[in-house]
This record gives structure tokens, sequence and C-alpha cells, in this order.
């Protein structure tokens, strides 16, 4: 307990934080938090970009549905800018035989809400690399190598270089 004589001034303030910080306020705000689902199709800018992302995915399955199968598993919509529809094949034979058909895909797509204004196609040949799978190294150890290994390993007096030469050494090719 204080004494009047040490301290004169009483502080009356009721027991808490110190008043000269400063505390930040954590509040939500309710616009912040939304659904997924009203983010991925509100107004916003992900909306914007959602709608065209399914647009665009429309109209290359439409475009696939109504060509050759051998020509429609090579066609891909990249986008539409200034009314004109990007169309990307992988090989440059299968460009050649879409702009044979540029009128009746542009024809096509008149036929889907939204694509209207299509004008025209900018075509674009894109070639699909498929991943390379690197060859396996196999490694041959003949059998007079292993003996060489086993010798070794019966000499050495370390057990963890022990295990592993006679580890390496039962690689070997050995004859049935």
């Amino acid at each position: 307990m204080r004494s009047k004589a040490v301290d004169d001034t009483v502080d009356d303030s009721p027991p808490g934080p110190d008043p000269r910080i400063k505390l930040m306020s954590i509040k939500v705000k309710r616009w912040r938090a939304q659904p997924m689902s009203q983010v991925l199709n509100g107004r916003g800018e992900l909306g914007n970009l959602m709608r065209r992302a399914r647009l665009i995915e429309q109209a290359q399955q439409h475009l696939r549905d109504h060509l050759p199968s051998e020509l429609g598993e090579h066609l891909f919509v990249g986008g539409f800018h200034q009314g004109r529809l990007t169309v990307i094949t992988d090989r440059a034979v299968w460009l050649t035989r879409l702009r044979y058909e540029q009128s009746r895909l542009l024809s096509l797509l008149h036929e889907l809400p939204g694509f209207a204004a299509v004008t025209g196609f900018d075509f674009k040949v894109r070639p699909v690399r498929p991943a390379k799978v690197p060859p396996r190294q196999t490694r041959h150890l003949p059998a007079h190598a292993a003996d060489e290994l086993s010798s070794c390993a019966a000499d050495v007096e370390d057990p963890t270089l022990k295990r592993a030469l006679e580890r390496l050494a039962s690689h070997a090719e050995r004859d049935p």
C-alpha cells in the first residue's frame, strides 16, 4: 500500500491498460468476408474472369462437338480480344484445316449466346511437347567385381562401410 507521503498523487483510474498506450482496434468488416461462390460469381474482377473462362470453355466445347473428332481434339480456344477469338492448335496441319473451316466455325459460334460479337479468328500453333521421361540407366555389376567388393568388405573394420560394400556386392549378376 502506498503512503500519501511518498506519492502525493493518487491514481483514481480503474485498473487496466496504460492509457498512454494506443490500442489497435480489430474490427471485422462485413464486406471483406464473402462466401467463395459469391467471390467467383460476383461483380468483381474475379467474377468477370470466371465468367470469361466459362464462356471460352463453352465455345471450345461447342466447336469441338461440331468438328470431326480427329480435328476437334487438336482445337483449343485461347481467348477473346477486340472481337477476335484466338484458336490454338498443336500442329500446322490442323491449323490449315481450321482455316478452311473458318466461315463454318464463325457461324457455329454465333449460335452461342455471348459470341455474336465475334468477327474473326486469330489462329496460332503452339506445339504441345510431352514431358520427357529420362531413360532408365541400368548398371551391370559383373560377378568378379562383386567378389572383389566382398573381399574388401571382409577386410574392412568399419561396420557401416562393411554393410555398404556387402549390399553393393549383392547386386552382382550371378549365374543361376
